[in-house]
């Protein structure tokens, strides 16, 4: 299933605080390399660095819970391992806490 991402900006940094990525089968960064860059991994902490332009798309993956800081403002539509799907418009600046998804 694929996420419809309508940004308005071009970057999105994503810090996922994780003591064992290899939990997570649907690594995002190894299911889309193109948009996913992992800027530090070690056994206390995992962060990457998400850029997706507007309208593009993202396979189906997932994310351990940790903390996502907005670089830019952003709109998406993100379409959840669930079948429902949510509307994302956020600020620059924007620091939240998420629980582990599939999205």
């Amino acid at each position: 299933m694929n996420t419809l991402l309508k940004l308005r900006a071009i970057g999105i940094c994503l810090l996922l605080l994780i003591p064992n990525i290899n939990a997570f089968s649907q690594d995002a960064a190894k299911v889309a390399p193109d948009h996913y860059k992992v800027e530090v991994d070690n056994e206390k902490l995992r962060v990457l660095r998400i850029n997706y332009k507007p309208g593009e798309e993202s396979k189906m993956h997932s994310h351990p819970e940790g903390v996502v800081v907005f670089m830019t403002d952003a709109k998406a539509k993100m379409n959840n391992g669930d079948g429902t799907s949510s509307d994302m418009d956020v600020k620059e600046g924007l620091v939240i806490w998420t629980d582990k998804t599939k999205h």
